[in-house]
């Protein structure tokens, strides 16, 4: 993304989003039944659980449901990713076929073609829930601070990453601790504030997570 839309997204204000626990894996998503942002958050956090766990449920993969999906899709949220294989939102959250709309890229940087899937989720698919999800030892962010360090030149396309992460770790340098864990907190907060004050998606609520490869679990960030 350009460095003039850096400057032209700003973040706003909405309101948190609560998750309540739930014990079962969702049904699939009907127009009829399409759950709220809230709702929505809550079946996440709750197949997310599942997994951290070791009780997945793995739903809505069966040959029934196949050839349902076959001629429409309601997916319940969208996932804005990294790209790490060991962060699979389809996994990561218990959900199945037709419930996830998930965009990757590394360090999930934005663009315009990330922005125009979000878009396609929002506006044609009336999906009213946007999470960003960030994880620990991002790979994307490991390499921007390695950039930053020692100033070397960045090759071929992986100069796009750099320059989209680099602001949130000059944010966050001077912070004790961590700088990778602050970094990749500072960037995909800001990802979640950029896709908020995009006019294109007002229709739906936007937050972001954190992944702990550690445990499993997904945490909201504020």
């Amino acid at each position: 993304m350009a460095s003039n839309r850096r400057a032209f997204l700003t973040a706003t204000a909405v309101g948190a989003l609560a998750a309540a626990p739930a014990s079962a894996a969702p049904a699939p998503k009907t127009p009829a039944h399409q759950p709220t942002a809230r709702t929505a958050l809550a079946d996440l956090l709750a197949g997310n659980r599942r997994y951290a766990t070791g009780h997945s449920h793995h739903p809505h993969e069966s040959r029934p449901l196949r050839h349902q999906l076959a001629t429409a899709q309601h997916p319940f949220a969208v996932i804005v990713g990294c790209i790490d294989s060991r962060v699979p939102p389809e996994l990561v959250f218990d959900q199945g076929l037709g419930d996830l709309l998930c965009i990757r890229t590394a360090g999930q940087v934005l663009d315009e073609a990330v922005l125009a899937s979000i878009q396609y989720g929002v506006e044609e698919l009336g999906i009213p829930l946007v999470l960003v999800l960030g994880h620990e030892r991002c790979g994307a962010v490991a390499a921007t601070l390695d950039q930053l360090r020692t100033g070397a030149e960045v090759p071929g396309h992986l100069e796009l990453l750099v320059d989209e992460i680099a602001p949130a770790a000059r944010r966050t340098r001077a912070l004790p601790g961590d700088w990778a864990e602050h970094t990749m907190r500072a960037h995909t907060a800001w990802v979640r504030d950029a896709i908020r004050a995009d006019p294109a998606f007002t229709s739906a609520q936007v937050a972001a997570a954190r992944f702990d490869l550690d445990t499993g679990l997904v945490s909201l960030l504020p």
